[in-house]
């Protein structure tokens, strides 16, 4: 009887735990795709935007595209545009029950290691519900966080039951698990190391380490060895990830130069994101999705570097007595590491994305740590329940109104503007979205911001000049994409646009050129391909349009705009049979996106194509 109660205790947990990380994140379904990485992941990606194919597939586990090799994450956004195509809801959702997922596994794992159940939930709750865990559940772009983690934790359930009962096919699943989570994203790569950790508490597998007493270290040794010796392999996928990991993001030029970022400067910065991310844990406030590097004087680094000294020496002092201690202080340290700085990847200073896994080890300290302080207190069970209820109840209501910022680009940029100072990227990417919603001499405010902020910043000063080819003043558009391909000659992107403002000034040689060489840095890009098609039309060189039309659907081949352009085509060479089922096709996908005034306009132009007159382009 007693048992069963305790079996149905643990069933109602499990579902708390989903339902409140539902509740929690529930508004995320409404959210939008952001500019912001997810055009690189999902809605510009060629290959994630077919689905699964063998093609896309064999891209997946070969590209270093967006500075990663993490094929698993990249078949799961294929996955989902299979399933779903470009419905942001759905993305989303995919994301949110791949954190409840983790939610649980914690729960399930901590709960067989400890065999405390209340505080298992406790430590899940905070999981699930901490506002600083948003940033890699609403962000569509960050699947790899969240399948990664999954994987993670399936790699310490079947570690569990390895330990439990050692034989080499558990020790095999085991290893698989991790190369999976290695495969979504390599921040794993310290798992092996948080094993040792579980090894030392709660799993007792070191020397004495359910007593007080230390052992002799002599006799330690040979079981530290053999524990050790046992996650060799680990350690040497996780060595092999990370090589695989520099070279990729070096390739891609995300790996930020000695000379931009010294030594001293990012040591320095080591330090303050450990200290900020334990402040942001216990007052989650002023959250963004991107927090630029400022400087800090001397004597706040050095206060910052004794706090965290005294801070571990205490913990190893004390854990003599409460090894939870070091297991949570150092699992928050050692996970870490792979995102701390010391080589950078990237321009942000800290990421609240990278704390998703290392906050777990601050949480077992404060879950475990709480019933010991206010031991011999009076009302010591009332505290105890109050603080369960309350802080949970906190978390979740700080978390939904986290959610919120991430509705759509307008909405997150400037709300990342409003709670950081000086931050260029989110200047230029609020300008970017003011942009798309026509607001342009406000867009041209934030982009001039971040180029005061930052002068050689290429997408500023790129997406400057797209604002001002969209209210039609090209020579000043010219001017900043000459400017940004001067910042960076290697970038496709600002020869597309150049050729764009040639075309619109009916230079279409040039326009070609331009468009040519876009394609020379960036062999898949349709936006370029579909551009030539369009140039070729408008010079009434329609077999080279359908070619370059074709070649723009070949890669995204649910695109409307370049289905009308490719009819348009068909309808000039004379092939109006081609021009009008290719025209349906469009208005089809056109009304199923959602885009009725692109329908409306391709369906007046159906009308000509069945009369069998050609739809001539204006220069």
């Amino acid at each position: 009887m007693k048992q069963m109660a305790k079996r149905q205790q643990v069933i109602l947990i499990y579902a708390a735990l989903a339902l409140a990380t539902l509740i929690a994140y529930e508004q995320v379904r409404y959210n939008s795709f952001v500019e912001y990485d997810d055009n690189v992941y999902v809605t510009e990606n060629p290959y994630v935007l077919k689905g699964l194919t063998g093609e896309s597939i064999s891209w997946a586990f070969t590209t270093s595209y967006a500075a990663n090799w993490h094929p698993l994450t990249w078949l799961s956004h294929m996955l989902d545009c299979q399933l779903f195509g470009t419905d942001a809801g759905w993305h989303h959702l995919t994301n949110l029950l791949l954190h409840v997922a983790n939610t649980l596994l914690l729960f399930g794992v901590i709960k067989q290691m400890t065999g405390a159940i209340w505080r298992s939930a406790l430590v899940a709750a905070a999981f699930a519900l901490h506002p600083l865990h948003v940033e890699s559940v609403a962000w569509i772009a960050e699947r790899k966080d969240v399948l990664s983690t999954l994987f993670w934790m399936l790699t310490m359930v079947a570690y569990l039951g390895y330990v439990k009962r050692p034989s080499s096919g558990r020790y095999l699943l085991t290893l698989l698990a991790f190369a999976l989570g290695l495969m979504a994203k390599p921040m794993l790569v310290t798992l092996p190391f948080v094993m040792l950790l579980l090894d030392y508490w709660p799993l007792g597998r070191f020397p004495n380490s359910q007593d007080d007493k230390p052992a002799n270290i002599r006799s330690q040794w040979p079981i530290i060895y053999r524990l050790v010796r046992e996650k060799i392999p680990f350690f040497a996928l996780s060595a092999v990830s990370s090589v695989i990991t520099f070279i990729v993001q070096q390739k891609a030029g995300a790996v930020a130069e000695i000379d931009r970022l010294p030594l001293n400067f990012r040591i320095a910065n080591v330090f303050v994101s450990y200290i900020n991310y334990i402040n942001k844990m216990f007052y989650p406030s002023n959250l963004s999705v991107f927090y630029p590097y400022h400087s800090t004087r001397s004597s706040v680094v050095f206060l910052y570097f004794v706090e965290l000294a005294v801070v571990t020496a205490v913990i190893i002092y004390m854990s003599r007595r409460f090894r939870y201690l070091a297991v949570g202080w150092f699992w928050y340290l050692g996970t870490l590491v792979p995102v701390i700085g010391l080589v950078q990847v990237g321009s942000q200073a800290m990421a609240d994305r990278y704390t998703y896994v290392p906050l777990t080890g601050l949480f077992i300290i404060i879950v475990w740590g709480i019933p010991e302080l206010v031991a011999g207190w009076s009302y010591q069970k009332i505290w105890l329940k109050v603080i369960a209820g309350v802080v949970p109840a906190v978390l979740l209501l700080c978390t939904r109104a986290q959610v919120k910022c991430w509705k759509d680009n307008v909405t997150l940029f400037a709300h990342s503007i409003a709670v950081t100072r000086n931050n260029w990227v989110m200047h230029n990417n609020y300008g970017k979205a003011l942009a798309a919603e026509g607001r342009y001499q406000e867009a041209i405010d934030h982009l001039n911001e971040a180029l005061r902020l930052r002068p050689v910043y290429f997408e500023a000063r790129n997406n400057l000049g797209m604002v001002f080819f969209m209210q039609g003043r090209i020579d000043e558009a010219m001017e900043c994409f000459t400017e940004a391909l001067r910042i960076r000659p290697d970038k496709a992107e600002a020869y597309h646009n150049l050729g764009s403002a040639y075309a619109r000034q009916g230079k279409f040689e040039l326009a070609v050129q331009n468009y040519n060489e876009a394609l020379r840095l960036k062999p898949h890009y349709p936006m370029a391909y579909y551009n030539l098609g369009v140039a070729m039309n408008m010079q009434g060189r329609h077999n080279e349009a359908i070619k370059y039309l074709d070649q723009a659907l070949k890669l995204n081949p649910n695109w409307p705009g370049a289905l009308d352009a490719l009819a348009i085509a068909y309808a000039g060479k004379g092939d109006f049979r081609q021009a009008v089922e290719t025209a349906e096709k469009g208005i089809t996908i056109a009304e199923a996106a959602g885009q009725k005034a692109l329908a409306d306009e391709i369906r007046k132009r159906l009308h000509l194509y069945r009369s069998e007159k050609p739809y001539r382009l204006q220069p």
